[in-house]
């Protein structure tokens, strides 16, 4: 059972950055795939960004692409979510996941945190 915490969300303005921490406990962090994903009001859960358990390979959404940037560190069990040039589309909650698959769909995925808020003002 593999035990995640996410930290690092908050308020700030269209074209700021945050980075999102998601801290992992109880199993082999090192075996799995990380992924983050996000939810805005009464929209599906969707992928973000995902990274493979020896951290070369990555996959970001399209939205993303070129302002998010996912990164892991296997000897303190974190992986992070550097967000730039943030819009007010990427208002959601964030949640971090583990998988033992190089998955983008969420069903696959076997754990969750309970997620941080984002909100970006305009």
């Amino acid at each position: 059972q593999v035990q995640l915490v996410e930290s690092g969300g908050g308020l700030v303005q269209a074209g700021g950055s945050l980075r999102l921490s998601c801290a992992a406990s109880g199993g082999t962090f090192s075996r799995y795939t990380m992924g983050w994903f996000r939810q805005a009001p009464g929209k599906e859960r969707e992928f973000v960004s995902v990274i493979g358990w020896g951290d070369d390979s990555t996959k970001s959404a399209d939205s993303v692409k070129g302002r998010f940037t996912i990164s892991r560190d296997n000897a303190k069990n974190t992986v992070s979510l550097q967000m730039n040039s943030l819009k007010p589309e990427d208002t959601a909650v964030y949640y971090c996941a583990a998988s033992r698959f190089f998955v983008v769909t969420p069903r696959l995925y076997d754990f969750w945190g309970q997620g941080t808020q984002v909100t970006v003002s305009s």
